[in-house]
């Protein structure tokens, strides 16, 4: 999600909205790991929240190789919500419902050339009931629904919030107020 977010950032993650209505375009969601959900991925385990919560408790987590890749959780950009047509080009632009969208939070688009193997994939579905399509603000370096096997598709049920503040470091603290989709 960089630049937009930073690796060190500290987030406060809103958990009731969802329960009330689905996600909309360009907010910035965290959800359950893919390999919590997809069951394409050749890791997959469905795991209890009990479970993760112990895997995740800060003591065991600091050991090296006890991590559980299936409790971890990701944060990225919704651009496809249920109805929406939604495709992505070998840049990673978004063409929504036939309109290019002008993503001003984009950073790093996939490049394109004779030189360098393109290692975006292209992306073009409608979006079902129940799910968004994600993708990160870091188009070239960001496992997003392009890359999960699948179908790219995250159940809305796998969000579990949105993220609405930062609040360290100070110097950036404040309302996430990144800029949403403009035609």
């Amino acid at each position: 999600m960089l630049p937009g977010l930073q690796i060190q950032d500290r987030l406060l993650i809103e958990k009731i909205t969802f329960r009330s209505r689905s996600p909309r375009r360009g907010e910035i969601v965290v959800f359950n790991s893919p390999y919590g959900f997809d069951k394409a991925l050749e890791n997959y385990k469905r795991r209890s929240n009990i479970h993760c919560a112990l895997w995740n408790f800060p003591l065991v987590a600091l050991i090296p190789g006890l991590g559980d890749s299936s409790c971890d959780a990701y944060i990225k950009r919704v651009v496809g919500v249920a109805g929406d047509h939604v495709f992505v080009n070998s840049k990673g632009e978004v063409i929504l419902n036939g309109q290019s969208i002008d993503e001003v939070y984009v950073s790093n688009p996939c490049i394109v050339n004779r030189m360098v193997q393109n290692q975006c994939l292209t992306m073009n579905m409608k979006v079902p009931k129940g799910h968004v399509i994600v993708l990160g603000d870091n188009r070239r370096n960001s496992w997003d629904s392009r890359f999960w096997p699948g179908g790219g598709l995250l159940p809305e049920r796998e969000i579990i919030g949105r993220a609405i503040w930062r609040f360290w470091p100070i110097n950036r603290i404040g309302l996430l107020t990144l800029p949403g989709h403009r035609k």
